[in-house]
């Protein structure tokens, strides 16, 4: 008897264990999509194992006390999965403490997850001849019945085009039929250029990860010295030994350049994977990669389980960047991913950045990754020149506008001399805080304990917790009060106000308001490149553009993310203001960067200004020991989440209790978080020294607390980035 092991997608649980069906009547393999009858439904599984036992149906029922179903149907031809990404899936589905259906549904496409409503694969219709027997055709139908017999095949639509109303008749008298096939992507020929020669600090750094002893190398480049460069030359030596790359990027909007770039050098070798394609396109391009139809690919966060076969080199572009780590179940970070695999492949793991996060650093400096510097930009370009404000003094002195006089002025002089100019405020919107004058109620979100946001374009109030949209009210909901202040303010406001100031300027923006539909990203900044003179946003535009004529950035409310009560704030303020800062004066013109703070003395701030990574790795590990967090130890937050409070709050004291027991850990909690989306939240934040020991304990009390059935649902991320 033939028995398959399947993962179940339910659609209220995820359930971490297998079940058992009858395979005997299928042709079945490991990695393939099932459907089966589990209890009164019909859902979609995954096939983890096939086993042949001698037990009949049977004699199966007798030893296990319960009867066992068959198969409905196996929806794929071929397994999904080779054997290197079940095992990545193994690893991640452990590290994470996810459910292993979770692991298998984040690493597919959407048309091939293991999920009820999969996805239908898109078909095209081709009309093949059938029969070259003689025919007494006349006109149209002997013209397309020749036209058949010369080309064998056409697409539907085509030969429609060109023969309208023949079609049914050929097909009537045996003459053609109708067949379909998955559409393919089809790649445009593209011209490729040479690889341009190296400076000699690149060649060095090249030199240097090809002869490294590590396998997990980081490459600490300044901004503009040529990182880029070096990873397209690590591509070619990998495709000279017909072997696979992947190069990562962490934004969408980074994607495009990196794209132009690789796709100049290696042309139809390249596919593209990111959220924004859509769900065949997606498909398309994951088929590309399986088929081995394509060497390179270039993609975000997703992109890191492309099936590959024969990977010779993995790239993480701007490693630091927390876009690599997914926040959903399950919560794993891609660099973990990256290194898994390339220890599977045995390839190099290039880890890129000029401002890498502090673990990645830390790694480095110990002699656990390989550390190469590219500490000057190339052609001997100077890191742009950097200047503080200080928005206390400029508000006492009467200056009370967004763009503080100094900053308007230095635009005005780029704006004459036809230079662009970049202004990063990270935070999105018109007005963060709307609040009654008399009362002083601020309008809150009814289902997150947080202010709505007020976006002017749409005059509507967000939530951008939750997403929900309301009408700003007239009067105040507590005291009627007509009278309202606005508090900060966000990327909408700061365009209003070059628009001003600046009334001849072409401004574009670029934010999670502007770059929803897909191609806003290209659309923008190629406007922007063409003939833009002032490009506002949030941090999607602090890293990797490069855009010679943008010769002054400016950091708005600089230290704004100081005030977060999260242990990564200070180190994220200074990646913001140093990544920022790269993208003014990487043309022969000197490039100048004005950052506005309130707290212009703050180590974060300061190193920033004069682009000094290592004295803020040394300041800010100091309070890392003290506070006994990453590098120097390893976290996990468990968050109990149910529509009361108390109910959460109850659960995750006894959670809390049973983890107490152990001598391994250091806990905290537990803690009241904000509530979201209508739940009350509740967490306890561990941390160990040693990552396994914490991972066994919380595996094996997590499996006793879902044994229990209890209440509450429960978020479990094993090194968070974030805390609040």
């Amino acid at each position: 008897m033939q028995i398959a092991k399947v993962l179940i997608e339910h659609p209220n649980a995820n359930i971490g264990h297998t079940f058992d069906y009858a395979a005997d009547h299928v042709n079945v393999e490991k990695g393939m999509r099932v459907q089966v009858e589990f209890g009164f439904q019909k859902l979609i599984g995954f096939v983890e194992e096939v086993l042949i036992i001698d037990d009949n149906k049977d004699d199966y029922q007798e030893k296990t006390g319960h009867g066992i179903k068959n198969i409905l149907q196996v929806i794929d031809e071929e397994p999904l999965f080779n054997e290197e990404l079940f095992l990545c899936a193994q690893y991640l589905s452990y590290i994470t403490i996810s459910p292993r259906i979770s692991v298998f549904q984040a690493m597919l496409p959407t048309k091939l997850k293991p999920r009820s409503s999969h996805g239908k694969i898109k078909e095209t219709a081709f009309v093949q001849l059938l029969s070259e027997n003689e025919d007494s055709y006349k006109g149209k139908r002997k013209e397309a019945l020749d036209c058949l017999r010369t080309q064998q095949r056409m697409e539907r639509i085509a030969f429609n085009k060109q023969f309208p109303a023949t079609l049914q008749q050929l097909v009537k008298d045996g003459y053609a039929e109708v067949v379909f096939e998955e559409s393919k992507f089809l790649p445009i020929a593209k011209d490729t250029v040479e690889h341009l020669v190296l400076m000699p600090s690149q060649q060095k750094a090249l030199d240097g990860v090809i002869n490294s002893t590590q396998d997990v190398v980081l490459l600490h480049g300044a901004t503009g010295s040529g990182k880029t460069e070096v990873y397209l030359h690590l591509a070619q030596k990998a495709l000279d030994e017909k072997k696979q790359v992947l190069i990562l990027v962490p934004e969408i909007s980074l994607t495009p350049q990196m794209v132009q770039r690789v796709e100049s050098r290696f042309g139809n070798q390249v596919a593209i994977y990111h959220s924004r394609l859509n769900h065949q396109e997606k498909y398309e391009q994951y088929q590309r990669v399986r088929r081995n139809e394509v060497s390179i690919v270039v993609g975000t966060r997703s992109a890191i389980f492309m099936p590959f076969e024969n990977l010779g080199l993995i790239v993480l572009d701007e490693e630091h960047d927390s876009s690599y780590k997914q926040d959903s179940l399950p919560c794993y970070h891609t660099r973990d991913v990256a290194i898994w695999r390339g220890n599977y492949h045995g390839c190099k793991v290039v880890l890129g950045s000029a401002t890498p996060s502090l673990e990645t650093y830390a790694r480095a400096h110990k002699g656990v990754y390989g550390l190469i510097e590219l500490s000057e930009r190339i052609n001997g370009k100077s890191l742009p020149k950097c200047h503080l404000i200080d928005t206390k003094l400029a508000l006492q002195s009467g200056d009370n506008s967004i763009l503080v006089k100094r900053l308007r002025e230095e635009i005005e002089k780029r704006l004459i001399k036809k230079q662009q100019v970049i202004l990063l405020l990270n935070r999105r919107g018109y007005i963060p805080v709307v609040k009654c004058r008399d009362c002083g109620t601020v309008v809150m979100c009814k289902h997150c304990d947080i202010a709505m946001n007020y976006h002017k374009d749409e005059n509507i109030l967000i939530c951008h917790t939750c997403g929900i949209t309301q009408r700003l009210s007239e009067t105040c909901e507590v005291c009627n009060s007509t009278h309202f202040t606005w508090w900060g303010y966000g990327t909408q406001r700061l365009e209003e106000e070059c628009r001003k100031y600046f009334e001849k300027a072409k401004i574009y923006r670029m934010d999670t308001d502007t770059v929803s539909r897909k191609g806003s990203h290209e659309a923008i900044l190629n406007a922007f490149e063409q003939d833009g003179d002032i490009l506002v946003g949030t941090q999607m535009i602090a890293k990797g553009l490069d855009y010679p004529r943008v010769t002054l950035v400016g950091v708005l409310n600089a230290d704004a993310m100081l005030a977060r009560s999260d242990y990564r704030s200070v180190e994220l303020t200074f990646d913001l203001i140093v990544q920022a800062s790269g993208r003014s004066g990487r043309s022969d013109d000197v490039g100048e960067v004005m950052i506005q703070a309130f707290d212009v003395n703050h180590y974060a701030i300061k190193t920033a200004c004069n682009h000094d990574y290592k004295r803020f790795f040394q300041e800010e590990m100091k309070y890392r020991h003290v506070g006994f967090y990453p590098p120097y130890s390893y976290m996990c937050s468990i968050v109990f989440m149910h529509k009361s409070l108390e109910v959460c709050s109850e659960e995750a004291r006894e959670f809390f209790s049973q983890l107490m027991e152990y001598e391994c850990l250091k806990l905290l909690g537990p803690s009241e978080l904000l509530k979201k989306r209508d739940f009350g939240r509740v967490r306890i934040l561990i941390k160990s020294a040693n990552f396994d020991e914490m991972l066994k304990v919380i595996h094996h009390e997590y499996d006793k607390w879902l044994k229990e059935r209890n209440k509450s649902s429960v978020s479990i991320d094993v090194n968070p980035l974030y805390l609040d």
